[in-house]
């Protein structure tokens, strides 16, 4: 099994390199043809069986296991965090579909997720006043005979502009306690009344569409719950556990990038007579950046053995997530200041991954949230 995780880590990065990395500053400054581009890799990538890695083989999935999840991300973020947070997402709503959906759900619609039919899948949970709190959502799904009718808006949506299925929270039972009224639906694209709104200007990750969508009178067949009716927090708190793994993995694959350019950097500026690689003051931050990196690695696949063991591992991922996104930022700030006044310019890359690596201590649960979770299975509360 480690041979095989191997071989589709190194066909990920063999990937990345070849078609991600000469592609990511185009698609950064959105230039001419960068979403055609975009949507090629996505395909590309879904043709080499990134898109579903841990969806059975018989829905068209990998079927690999989270160990090898986290590598794919990581060597797909390490050439293009946009691409790999793509990819993340995705395998987020193929996994969902593929552990609480029925055999008509999984028939539908994971093959298309797994080929690129779809470019990409959708997760619409975050509202305005339900963020790290998503019991707090108001959108509704009210039953109307056969069918359900949305109403509400999500934000933050990764993916909304080109994805085929979007998995969407709403209450389904108002008078229930917090979090326990709450279902899930596939709601596919182009369906009436899911209208996708602009697409967000960011600080980074420019090539990933983030954007409002809004259920008005959205209506779809109750066939189209996903799980059990009012279990939807709990498929959300599960799903995001996982998740976590994936953004653990896509900080470390990004601080990679910025510390090779920085080693790179470091040998061949010179100050006072010597590359500042030989000083001890740049030695010992490179030393300390990958002490860090090393530990992040330990901890990511700490999480995803648990996952792939049928293991508890939601402690494990917050841990994996908490701290692999604090040290990229710690590790790709450093690796600008290595490159001093240039680091600045966007003549360099690590330009683009100092902004790229600043969301990963935010989406998929704050390092606050992820320290409260830590803290209350540490504390047994």
């Amino acid at each position: 099994m480690d041979d095989e995780i191997t071989m589709i880590a190194d066909a990920a990065a063999r990937i990345a390199a070849e078609h991600l990395a000469p592609f990511a500053e185009t698609l950064d400054r959105g230039r001419e043809g960068a979403l055609e581009g975009f949507l090629a890799n996505l395909k590309r990538l879904a043709d080499n069986g990134f898109m579903a890695i841990n969806v059975p083989a018989a829905y068209g999935g990998t079927e690999a296991g989270a160990v090898a999840f986290a590598r794919v991300v990581e060597e797909l973020a390490k050439a293009c965090a946009s691409t790999a947070v793509t990819v993340s997402v995705t395998n987020m709503v193929g996994e969902i579909i593929a552990a609480v959906g029925s055999e008509a759900q999984k028939e539908a619609y994971l093959p298309k997720l797994a080929d690129g039919t779809y470019p990409a899948g959708a997760f619409c949970l975050t509202e305005a006043g339900a963020g790290s709190d998503p019991a707090g959502m108001r959108t509704r799904a009210v039953r109307d005979g056969d069918d359900y009718v949305l109403n509400g808006t999500k934000l933050y949506i990764t993916s909304a502009e080109y994805a085929g299925v979007f998995v969407v929270w709403a209450v389904t039972d108002p008078d229930a306690p917090k979090g326990r009224g709450i279902s899930c639906f596939l709601v596919e694209a182009g369906t009436p009344g899911l209208v996708i709104g602009k697409r967000e200007q960011k600080l980074g990750q420019h090539g990933s569409a983030t954007n409002i969508v809004t259920l008005e009178d959205c209506r779809v067949p109750a066939s189209a719950m996903l799980g059990a009716q009012n279990a939807g927090f709990r498929i959300a708190v599960g799903e995001l556990a996982g998740g976590r793994i994936g953004i653990a993995s896509l900080a470390r694959g990004i601080a990679r990038a910025a510390l090779e350019a920085a080693i790179a950097y470091a040998k061949e500026r010179e100050q006072f007579g010597a590359p500042i690689a030989a000083m001890q003051g740049p030695q010992w931050m490179i030393a300390d950046a990958a002490t860090e990196l090393e530990a992040a690695r330990l901890l990511i696949l700490e999480a995803a053995r648990l996952k792939d063991a049928g293991l508890p591992y939601a402690r494990a991922a917050s841990m994996a997530k908490l701290y692999s996104t604090e040290a990229a930022q710690r590790v790709t700030y450093l690796a600008l200041q290595l490159h001093g006044g240039a680091g600045y310019l966007t003549d360099h890359p690590v330009e683009r991954y100092t902004r790229d690596v600043r969301i990963t201590t935010i989406y998929e649960g704050t390092s606050e949230i992820q320290r409260m979770i830590i803290a209350r299975d540490v504390l047994g509360g």
